[in-house]
């Protein structure tokens, strides 16, 4: 990522604590128009030239979006299109994230536990996921095939995220995208992920107790990515950033053999 991307993603996601009103709609559209930049490099490229001023950029939006979407919608993509970017790329990713910070604004749900949700079903189903990140068959029967499969199990901002960032993979596993989505939408809400290897699931006493515990060190609130791993055998592995807490049974074995063999 490149420094003015850096810069531009500051001024765009203030953007959305500044907009009022955001609903899953407008969530909607923003990805709507992540695909159409994506799947039109005449428009995306339009949108990132610096030699056009960023009153002919703002008007191409207007022209294209203004007619056919929400107020909100449009003042964020003019939001985006006034800001330098490193590349075209950055630019489509930031609007997809600016679809997914409106979602997890509108849906006061549990969304990242539930996307979290969708991450482990495609991690323990690889036919699943080669079908969503194939190339082969249309964008939008993959996006209505993870709506159907969330049905009755994820709210309504955690089915369109999941549902619309598998229809625009670009060269990204699902589970990367899935990943990506989870932090943003942490993000949005003021919090990191953990994401902790265990060899059995925790209860719901151990799981606050670790989420108090982590939040307490870092600062800030925790979510948990809580996977079973046998091979951890006992105790837990946490990785949150670029931290890495590491009190496996399994870590402490492969200390002893190595001692051992020393």
């Amino acid at each position: 990522m490149g420094s003015a991307t850096t810069q531009a993603l500051v001024a765009t996601t203030a953007a959305i604590g500044e907009t009022a009103g955001l609903t899953l709609d407008v969530a909607g559209e923003l990805f709507v128009a992540a695909r159409a930049l994506a799947d039109s490099p005449q428009l995306s490229g339009a949108l990132t030239d610096n030699a056009a001023s960023p009153q002919a950029r703002d008007q191409v939006v207007s022209d294209v979006f203004g007619s056919a979407f929400a107020s909100q919608t449009v003042s964020l993509l003019r939001t985006a299109v006034v800001q330098r970017w490193s590349s075209v790329d950055d630019f489509v990713d930031a609007v997809e994230e600016l679809a997914i910070r409106a979602a997890a604004v509108a849906d006061a749900g549990d969304v990242e536990n539930e996307l979290f949700g969708v991450l482990h079903t495609v991690a323990a189903n690889p036919e699943l996921e080669l079908a969503l990140g194939s190339r082969i068959g249309e964008a939008a029967q993959k996006g209505a095939l993870v709506d159907r499969l969330l049905d009755g199990r994820a709210g309504a901002g955690a089915r369109l995220i999941a549902s619309a960032i598998v229809q625009r993979p670009r060269e990204r596993r699902v589970r990367q995208l899935l990943e990506r989505a989870i932090r943003i939408v942490s993000s949005q809400r003021g919090r990191v992920v953990a994401t902790v290897r265990v060899a059995a699931p925790l209860n719901d006493h151990q799981r606050a107790r670790l989420t108090d515990t982590l939040s307490s060190r870092y600062g800030t609130a925790v979510s948990l990515n809580l996977l079973v791993d046998p091979t951890v055998v006992g105790g837990l592995r946490i990785e949150i950033g670029d931290d890495v807490i590491d009190a496996t049974v399994a870590s402490r074995l492969s200390d002893l053999r190595q001692r051992l063999a020393g």
